[in-house]
């Protein structure tokens, strides 16, 4: 399948996602490019893809816009429990459970493809690399949520929000979507406290703070890092935690010619 020009940026963010966690063979991405161009649909901001109790029977694919994995308490309380980017998936192998336990929605306008089943199964079973970077993006995801139950547990105000914009930071490197020291934020205030499990009163004055102290410029959607490093010491950010996103190279190294 040749891409034109419009799908070859449109598929970027997926392949250079995976691809910084495992090495695809040239087979691997044409296959995935081809399952991906094939499922792709549009969402508004704020719309439930899948919701907590559904049945999974595919595979859901970002190629823009950011969602959220939330869970919704019985008063209407809303925890966003990690952001989901582009290139990532809303858990490959979900189809595993028998229902969903939490609920994925759009936080922006977002193009995302749905990959069946079936499909999913072939395309991992016919390429090694392929199946190293999905269960490579899992164990990512796992240790992510590990460190956002440490933000919820033991780090205070100030310091879950830097922490949560240093991770945002990081994982958009991948994908292309840093610039310099700024990437972009468009997701609300209302969207970033429910995921700092703060009130939006409490998130506004951390924000403040932290812009107060130059330590982030936050304006017109977009985040800015004069110096990285004095973010990372305010919120006690180590990024051991993303390491599978330096594995590729490593991963390289390794392989046996052929």
């Amino acid at each position: 399948m040749s891409l034109s020009t419009a799908d070859r940026s449109l598929m970027e963010p997926v392949t250079r996602r995976l691809s910084a966690l495992r090495p695809l063979s040239e087979k691997a991405r044409a296959s995935l490019e081809y399952a991906v161009l094939e499922g792709l649909h549009r969402a508004g901001p704020g719309e439930d893809l899948i919701s907590e109790g559904d049945s999974v029977d595919s595979v859901r694919v970002v190629v823009s816009g950011w969602l959220g994995r939330y869970k919704t308490l019985e008063d209407g309380r809303r925890q966003i429990v990690n952001f989901i980017f582009p290139g990532e998936t809303c858990d490959a192998y979900a189809f595993l459970l028998s229902t969903m336990d939490h609920s994925i929605a759009t936080l922006t306008p977002a193009v995302y493809a749905e990959i069946k089943r079936p499909r999913f199964e072939s395309l991992v079973a016919g390429d090694r690399s392929l199946a190293e970077a999905f269960w490579c993006e899992t164990l990512l995801n796992i240790a992510i949520q590990r460190e956002w139950a440490i933000n919820l547990g033991r780090r205070v105000a100030l310091e879950r929000v830097a922490h949560l914009f240093c991770e945002i930071f990081e994982r958009l490197r991948p994908i292309g979507m840093v610039d310099g020291n700024s990437c972009v934020m468009p997701v609300t205030q209302t969207d970033l406290a429910d995921a700092t499990g703060l009130s939006v009163v409490h998130l506004n004055r951390t924000i403040q703070e932290l812009r107060a102290s130059g330590m982030i410029v936050l304006r017109e959607r977009t985040l800015t890092i004069p110096d990285l490093d004095a973010l990372k010491d305010a919120a006690l950010y180590s990024p051991s935690y993303l390491q599978l996103y330096q594995g590729a190279e490593a991963t390289r190294r390794d392989r046996p010619s052929r």
